[in-house]
């Protein structure tokens, strides 16, 4: 049973996207690399924008679970956009995760990679577009 449902809808890159409940409402922009003018945001960076929160949330609660303090932390998505060879594109994603220096390098590297296997958006895009874990 589903504990959260959103919905969302938008008119394109050249738009609007904007959430049923009106908290989210943005412009929309094809990316000046693509051609467009880049004056809004883009699909790419609202994907990266909640894989990192999605996955700095997760590593919270392992960390929480595990008795680890992960003060002062954060997280980065860099998402990339690439011609998949097919007359279409494919996305590419590194997770950089900032992590406390009290923490060795093991217990950063476990952490990440057990928080890869909880995080919603690492699991929807397990197998499906490459995704690098690096913890500093």
């Amino acid at each position: 049973m589903r504990q959260y449902t959103t919905t969302a809808t938008s008119t394109g890159r050249d738009g609007r996207a904007f959430s049923s409940d009106g908290r989210l409402d943005l412009r929309l922009a094809l990316q000046k690399e693509l051609g467009g003018g880049g004056d809004g945001t883009n699909p790419e960076q609202l994907f990266a924008a909640g894989y990192a929160a999605c996955f700095a949330s997760a590593m919270q609660l392992v960390a929480r679970k595990q008795k680890i303090d992960v003060s002062g932390m954060s997280v980065t998505a860099e998402v990339g956009l690439s011609p998949n060879g097919s007359g279409g594109f494919q996305l590419d994603v590194k997770l950089r995760a900032e992590l406390p220096d009290a923490l060795s390098a093991e217990t950063k590297r476990q952490l990440v990679e057990t928080t890869h296997q909880v995080c919603p958006y690492s699991n929807a895009t397990r197998g499906n577009i490459p995704v690098e874990l690096t913890a500093v």
